[in-house]
């Protein structure tokens, strides 16, 4: 859609879940993940929806590959899997995640993290390419909170540091801020920091219902996210000082996780 929220079109057309698109940098590609294939994983695909390619290969029950995020050059993405967890005694597939790299491609995988406790997930790269930004939950007792760590999966240094959940973290086009969401103040909530942990603002009030996923505008003036705060979830944008609010679409259905 535009970002005005007119000119809403269907790019993808199957009974499976599909969700979390990635533009690319050149914005010749999406990639996106999908259960189409009876466990989720990551395909890319034209702008207009042609030509869709399958990326990952988990091909083991209950294990799956999702999140996508590319690299500033366009020749890397960052996801999240489970594909060497042991996950036959757990319910919640997602809480044992760990991140990995891939070509574009889909080959020369990667895996990054080995964060053991309860795994890491929502990977982004920084606009220099030089960093990650994850959220990770080291042990069940312990909240998720927000992490960065060099490309290779090294140097792993923690950001927040509350008794609520951080997560979600984008880096901004510039790469001095990073939004992500919270349930440090009620409900959960966008927030912007500095790169370092620093410098804490909340960016939307949502009093009944939830605010998530955020995503920064190219120019880094706005921040879009879905939101259930006037019941379904749908998209919102917001100027990235937390003014002029607006709402992008209204359906009965359920309208997350944008990417500009």
């Amino acid at each position: 859609m535009n970002q005005d929220g007119s000119n809403q079109e269907r790019l993808t057309h199957n009974e499976a879940s599909d969700g979390g698109p990635a533009w690319s940098p050149d914005g010749k590609k999406i990639a996106f993940s999908s259960e189409r294939e009876g466990h989720v994983e990551i395909y890319v695909m034209d702008p207009d929806g042609s030509n869709p390619q399958r990326l990952t290969r988990t091909l083991t029950g209950g294990k799956d590959s999702a999140g996508p995020n590319w690299s500033p050059d366009g020749k890397r993405i960052v996801f999240a899997s489970n594909r060497d967890r042991d996950i036959s005694d757990q319910a919640e597939n997602r809480e044992l995640y760990d991140i990995y790299a891939m070509d574009s491609d889909g080959s020369n995988v990667t895996r990054l993290t080995y964060s053991g406790g309860f795994g890491s997930d929502n990977p982004d790269w920084s606009p220099d390419g030089n960093q990650i930004a994850i959220d990770s939950r080291p042990d069940p007792n312990a909240n998720r909170e927000i992490y960065l760590m060099g490309a290779d999966g090294s140097n792993v240094r923690r950001l927040t540091n509350t008794r609520f959940e951080s997560s979600h973290a984008v880096w901004s086009p510039d790469g001095k801020r990073i939004a992500f969401q919270s349930n440090r103040d009620g409900n959960m909530g966008i927030y912007v920091m500095d790169a370092d942990g620093f410098h804490v603002q909340r960016i939307t009030n949502t009093p009944i219902g939830q605010s998530l996923n955020p995503v920064w505008s190219p120019d880094g003036k706005q921040i879009a996210f879905g939101s259930t705060r006037d019941g379904n979830m749908q998209i919102y944008v917001v100027s990235s000082d937390g003014s002029d609010l607006r709402r992008l679409t209204s359906n009965t259905a359920r309208d997350a996780h944008p990417d500009w």
